[in-house]
């Protein structure tokens, strides 16, 4: 057993909280504030996906987010930059395969520019499902994953 899965599991268990059950599995976004926030516009993507660097330039940079000014008042934007950050692929006991080859030298800005996401999307899916106006973008998971706010993006 890996040295790290007894803490895991301590840390799980103190936070009542079960192992995911498959790799495809996140924690749902538990924080009431960024839930709201983000989930106006869309999806509030789990923060395991981005390493904490990403969360605090996308979240330093509102005012121009991906096209469109999401600004919020500096109490707001901190508390959710402070959960993204704490939460992050890179933070803590989480290592997850987002940071699989993201070094330390990058920034990725999307979820959908990390090595992970390319591999896993680009080997699977199919061109056409891009221009297929039920997706209509890379970061709506929601449309091919329909339990991804809750974590869950198990394909099957």
């Amino acid at each position: 057993m890996h040295p790290n899965a007894f803490r895991l599991a301590a840390a799980l268990l103190v936070a009542g909280a079960a192992p995911a059950a498959a790799d495809d599995r996140y924690s749902p976004v538990s924080d009431p504030v960024t839930a709201k926030e983000c989930g106006a516009c869309h999806m509030a993507f789990q923060p395991q996906m981005l390493p904490g660097r990403s969360w605090t330039a996308l979240m330093g940079g509102l005012d121009r987010h991906f096209g469109e000014d999401a600004s919020l008042d500096d109490a707001t934007r901190d508390h959710i930059t402070a959960y993204l950050t704490d939460h992050a692929a890179d933070a803590g006991w989480w290592s997850g395969k987002f940071m699989r080859g993201v070094d330390d030298s990058r920034t990725p800005l999307r979820i959908t520019d990390t090595p992970y996401w390319i591999r896993e999307h680009m080997e699977e899916v199919p061109a056409r499902a891009w221009t297929d106006p039920r997706v209509g973008s890379k970061a709506n998971c929601l449309a091919c994953h329909p339990r991804a706010n809750r974590g869950d993006y198990d394909d099957d």
